[in-house]
Formats: C-alpha cells, structure tokens, sequence
C-alpha cells in the first residue's frame, strides 16, 4: 500500500477516535462482516466481533490465519464472497 505519512496519520486518527457504535446500531439491512483473525492493525476482538453484536442481521466470517487487508491479498476470497451475496 501507498500512502503519505501525515495521510495515514490523519486516517488512524480519525478511526481510533469516533464512536460508531449508534450508527451500527441503525444498520437495517443484512450485512456481511468479514476480518481475518491474524490481523495485527485492527484486532478482531476490537472491531469485527463487536461489530457483528451491533448490527441487526450481520454475519461474520472470519478467516483463519489472514491479515490486515486481506482482500486485496486474496481476491479469489474476494470473488467468492461476492458470489455468496448474489
């Protein structure tokens, strides 16, 4: 991934401090969760699992052993995924 110092900065910054439990509270259509449990940015336990509490009809799936980003590193995994929403 490319991307500028100050540009990174300013997006960690921005996702680490707001609170977007009420609006995962108002999501009112199905939603499919997906995060790798080796993701070593964003632990699961810290947004995926709490996210799939929150919002009414979510499923999660997780994949074993996959990190940060992981569907742009797996776009086969990407593709199916897509498949199942169809």
């Amino acid at each position: 991934m490319q991307v500028g110092l100050k540009a990174a900065y300013d997006c960690i910054k921005a996702f680490s401090e707001t609170e977007q439990t009420e609006d995962l509270k108002r999501f009112d259509i199905p939603t499919l969760i997906i995060h790798g449990d080796d993701d070593q940015i964003v632990p699961i336990a810290d947004s995926a699992l709490l996210s799939a509490k929150l919002v009414k009809d979510a499923t999660l799936k997780v994949y074993p052993g996959a990190p940060h980003g992981l569907m742009r590193k797996s776009m086969q995994r990407s593709l199916s995924e897509r498949d199942c929403l169809r």
